[in-house]
């Protein structure tokens, strides 16, 4: 399997070098080389779910590459594995990091300031048969807002800034690794979601030091920010997460698997959830409204030591009745 897992990194190497380096023109021509016929792509709100590579290109890519140029890829983490969730038969790549570009045109309505602009991404990829047969993109639209000067959500628990790769800059696992490693990275992050689901402990910070270091990096969507250390994570996002939000139902994943140090899961929806409390600043909404979420994680050990999160927080609000795209 391990042979499958590195042809899959492979196939998506040149799907990047392909695609990044592509003109508008080109762009059907990378697809049908790299994508299966029956090609299934999950994008952040606006861009949702697109069946084909010509929807997807007219959806995301058209207006994408129309409004950053000199668009370049940064990537700080790439791995790949078999997919629990499907009784580890399938290898999905994962890929994170930013890309970078100037700001020139208009990208889903947010004004461009014709500067440097970088968007985090998250993506994931199923590798079959030598081709891609389906994609998840999470990029952080609320990020590129605040870099033209947008802040839609009112309330900020967190650090709003440009966020690195690991700390250990060894994020980039084109080579084989050991599977044991793997194995290890995939057992603690499935422990680690047995304590949120089913955990019985007498503090948030006994629960979180059974799975994570003390000076644990959590690197949060805009809307949210990042947090340092258990108990700064437990002041700036949990506690918040936790006291205005109800009814939290757990709706799986699509994909979870790890490599080495390096782990992580999406899901379409991971949770759903009703913000009673005014989460996020704001109105309470007394209904369900679904997140979509990315986690990438670096384990440290025998405990996790940076989280990177994404979360299509758009869709959430825009569940709730606030059209944030149309507002600006």
């Amino acid at each position: 399997m391990s042979t499958d897992i590195q042809h899959a990194k492979t196939i998506v190497l040149n799907w990047q070098n392909s695609t990044d380096s592509a003109e508008l023109a080109q762009l059907p021509a990378c697809f049908t080389t790299f994508t299966d016929n029956d090609y299934i792509w999950r994008g952040v709100h606006p861009f949702h779910e697109q069946s084909g590579a010509d929807s997807v290109i007219e959806v995301f890519y058209r207006p994408f590459k129309g409004a950053f140029s000199a668009l370049q890829r940064r990537q700080d983490i790439f791995f790949a594995g078999q997919n629990e969730i499907d009784g580890f038969t399938s290898v999905w790549v994962a890929s994170m990091g930013h890309f970078l570009g100037l700001f020139d045109r208009p990208f889903v309505g947010i004004p461009p300031h014709n500067k440097i602009a970088m968007i985090r991404y998250a993506e994931f990829h199923k590798v079959e048969n030598g081709q891609i047969r389906e994609t998840a993109l999470f990029i952080d639209l609320l990020h590129l807002m605040a870099q033209v000067g947008l802040t839609p959500v009112p309330q900020q628990t967190g650090m709003h800034l440009i966020q690195p790769g690991p700390r250990t800059h060894d994020g980039l696992l084109t080579e084989a690794q050991d599977t044991k490693e793997g194995e290890a990275t995939l057992a603690l992050i499935n422990r680690m979601i047995g304590d949120i689901n089913n955990g019985d402990y007498t503090s948030p910070q006994e629960e979180l030091r059974q799975c994570w270091h003390e000076d644990m990096l959590w690197w949060g969507p805009t809307g949210i920010g990042a947090t340092y250390t258990i108990d700064r994570y437990i002041d700036q996002h949990q506690r918040p997460f936790r006291t205005q939000n109800e009814g939290r139902r757990f709706n799986g994943h699509i994909c979870r698997m790890a490599e080495g140090h390096y782990g992580g899961f999406f899901g379409w929806p991971n949770l759903s959830l009703k913000p009673t409390g005014g989460y996020l600043g704001m109105p309470p909404f007394h209904d369900y409204a679904d997140m979509r979420v990315v986690d990438i994680y670096r384990r440290d050990g025998d405990k996790l030591a940076e989280n990177w999160i994404f979360i299509d927080l758009l869709h959430f609000l825009h569940m709730q009745g606030h059209d944030i795209l149309s507002q600006i």
